[in-house]
């Protein structure tokens, strides 16, 4: 095996690896149930949130991530629509359709980093 292959095969476990923990993740805001947060963010997890604008709010700590991502997850009368999962490495890009209690919607994208199994980094940004 040349030195090209071996790098790729670890790519591509890591790519593997990334997109189970964003299947995870997913999960959480499709089933409004945070309870899986505690075992896929980092003590270190980072957060760029999307609001407010045009800089949004910077969490840090697991602690944090956790108490902002559960209370997005169970929202009274909101839902996620997932138009995208793209994975690559250690890297992935979800995008999505967020839709609040009023009928109202905005589109928006997740910039996500994992290291040794957790989520790390997150940067979400929204359109308009």
């Amino acid at each position: 095996m040349t030195q090209e292959l071996i790098i790729h095969a670890a790519a591509a476990r890591r790519s593997v690896e990334t997109a189970e923990i964003m299947r995870r993740f997913n999960d959480v805001f499709q089933r409004h149930d945070p309870s899986a947060l505690a075992e896929l963010v980092a003590e270190d997890c980072v957060i760029e949130n999307t609001t407010p604008s045009p800089e949004g709010a910077r969490r840090d700590g697991k602690a944090a991530c956790v108490e902002l991502w559960s209370a997005i997850a169970t929202g009274p009368g909101t839902r996620f629509d997932l138009e995208e999962t793209f994975v690559a490495g250690d890297r992935a890009t979800i995008r999505w359709r967020y839709w609040m209690a009023d009928g109202h919607s905005l589109r928006g994208v997740n910039l996500m980093r994992v290291a040794n199994g957790r989520i790390v980094e997150a940067m979400g940004y929204v359109k308009g």
